[in-house]
């Protein structure tokens, strides 16, 4: 594991070294006015943007497993919401994906796996309160258009989200690149 550090590390030297960084460098305002948030899925590092015809500099995007809002209040919508007020953003796409890993998730052999690395039951009940269960939290979903659909609504509805901001869903195929609308 300490030899792919160290890779990455000998790579950045000469990344760096021979001026690599050239064709990337912009500002950290987006050309497009435009957040996207979708999937931590490494199908998409790449493909994404590609197939949407984002370049570097033009979009905020925002990832994590499934691509969806778990909490009004949670790292996610924070960042749209910085997005849209510092960062003028006018549009927010919300791109899940078929074939996610967040599809029909079961929380149980994850929670285990989670106990066997030596995550104790005092350590889950830190965060279990009336108001928020680790389990549920860890949950996917059964349906990705049907998930995607809720993440748009939750951001339509955010109280904290202006609502001139256009929101839309979409899914991609992970496969070719395929857009599809979502509601």
């Amino acid at each position: 594991m300490k030899q792919i550090f160290e890779d990455i590390l000998k790579h950045n030297d000469a990344f760096v070294a021979n001026k690599e960084y050239l064709p990337y460098q912009t500002d950290s305002n987006p050309n497009k006015k435009i957040a996207i948030l979708t999937c931590m899925d490494s199908r998409l590092t790449e493909l994404l943007p590609a197939a949407l015809g984002i370049k570097n500099g033009d979009a905020k995007i925002i990832k994590n497993a499934g691509g969806m809002i778990t909490s009004p209040v949670g790292s996610t919508i924070r960042s749209l919401i910085v997005s849209v007020y510092a960062f003028d953003i006018k549009q927010i796409m919300v791109i899940g994906h078929d074939d996610c890993g967040m599809s029909n998730v079961d929380n149980s052999p994850l929670i285990e796996k989670m106990k066997e690395r030596g995550v104790t039951q005092s350590d889950f009940e830190t965060f279990d309160t009336p108001n928020f269960d680790t389990a549920r939290w860890l949950e996917g979903f059964a349906n990705v258009d049907q998930s995607v659909e809720k993440t748009v609504e939750s951001i339509r509805t955010h109280p904290l989200i202006s609502k001139d901001v256009e929101v839309r869903g979409f899914v991609i195929n992970p496969h070719t690149g395929k857009l599809r609308v979502v509601g």
